[in-house]
């Protein structure tokens, strides 16, 4: 296997640096000229002033705004980072040794960096707060979703990890209020074809061959909630969310499902009651068979006011 290039640059707020490479052959006669054509959602400006501010270096330093293209070569630089609302939950750590991260991720906190969440997601404040540089998520959780996600300590044993999620080796188990309907038949097993266009915010279920299906089961009600377990066969996008939609009991804090409705970022209030509540797989590194159960509670159950309050401060 080729050993990946290490860089001058070590992380920062627990990110790697960007990393470029320059192509074989082209016209430009400086690195600016470059980055100007290949970066067109960056400022020219920005790019000069990272420049001369040394912020982008190559294999033998910083380089200047002066510097000449050379093909083939590598640069790294760290992005700006965009303006975050500050998530205030923390995340808990449910299990840890030498491979494995298993942690409770709380409501409205992302799981990888995407778009307007860089800093405050879980895999980067994990590499902050544990020193962690090299920690990887082995599967991912929606941001409004809490509970369980492993992440990957050890760079070597990734691969067995995130494929043990690829090929469906391990029991997801969830958790969801949502209004009780007592003319609905449960326990059931619901599928479906879901699509999720990019760029479209909520999925929909289509006529199509079945990529989705989901186990549901009452574990009891009282004043007009069902407390449910979800049992995921499949792992489409919003799954969840959709399918209980379609039966006519959308989870509570549903922002998407079954209509649409945008929620500014810094809105903590009413979080969905939607929770990964249990991991259990054979280990593919030790052989080991592990259960990992979520220590989160759902809110609504309990009391509608503390759900739909704002958090502490």
């Amino acid at each position: 296997m080729r050993r990946k290039l290490r860089g001058p640059l070590s992380p920062r707020h627990g990110l790697d640096p960007a990393r470029l490479r320059m192509p074989d052959e082209g016209p430009w006669g400086t690195l600016l000229e470059h980055l100007v054509e290949r970066l067109p959602r960056l400022d020219p400006a920005r790019i000069e002033q990272m420049l001369r501010e040394e912020r982008i270096f190559g294999l033998d330093g910083p380089l200047g705004v002066d510097s000449a293209f050379v093909p083939g070569s590598f640069i790294w630089f760290h992005r700006d980072l965009p303006d975050e609302v500050v998530v205030p939950f923390d995340i808990s750590v449910v299990h840890r040794d030498e491979h494995l991260l298993v942690v409770d991720k709380p409501h409205f906190l992302a799981t990888i960096p995407r778009g307007k969440h860089i800093l405050e997601t879980a895999l980067v404040r994990l590499r902050r707060d544990l020193d962690l540089p090299a920690l990887s998520p082995a599967h991912r959780l929606d941001r409004v979703t809490a509970g369980l996600v492993m992440f990957v300590i050890t760079p070597e044993v990734r691969g067995k990890y995130q494929t043990m999620f690829r090929d469906r080796r391990v029991k997801k188990e969830y958790e969801a209020i949502a209004p009780y309907d007592p003319s609905l038949e449960l326990p059931r097993t619901v599928r479906s074809h879901i699509v999720k266009e990019r760029g479209v915010l909520a999925a929909q279920e289509i006529e199509g061959p079945v990529n989705a299906e989901t186990r549901v089961e009452l574990i009891e009600h009282r004043d007009g909630l069902g407390r449910y377990r979800l049992l995921p066969a499949t792992g489409r996008t919003h799954q969840l969310r959709v399918h209980l939609s379609g039966l006519g009991i959308p989870i509570l804090g549903d922002d998407f499902y079954p209509v649409l409705t945008e929620k500014p970022l810094d809105d903590f209030t009413k979080p969905l009651q939607l929770l990964a509540k249990v991991l259990e797989f054979d280990d593919p590194v030790s052989g080991e068979h592990r259960r990992f159960t979520s220590s989160l509670r759902l809110t609504a159950w309990d009391s509608s006011d503390e759900w739909a309050a704002p958090p502490a401060s």
